[in-house]
């Protein structure tokens, strides 16, 4: 799957980012998650599946439609 084509993936913050360790938090921000049950739209790119891998425990992601 590549940016170029247009793929996207739903992630929405389900978990606080309070107590979370410096990188996993920016991970979360990077993703443009401020908020518990925000949901935000994002490209599938390694970059951002880099950012969904490190914060997997707070995030439920999903295929955008």
């Amino acid at each position: 799957m590549n940016a170029a084509q247009g793929k996207d993936i739903r992630v929405t913050l389900v978990k606080s980012l309070h107590g979370q360790l410096a990188h996993i938090a920016a991970s979360a921000r990077g993703l443009g998650l401020r908020r518990i049950r925000q949901t935000v739209a994002v490209a599938d790119t390694p970059e951002n599946r880099g950012m969904i891998h490190a914060a997997q425990h707070l995030l439920k992601v999903e295929r955008a439609s």
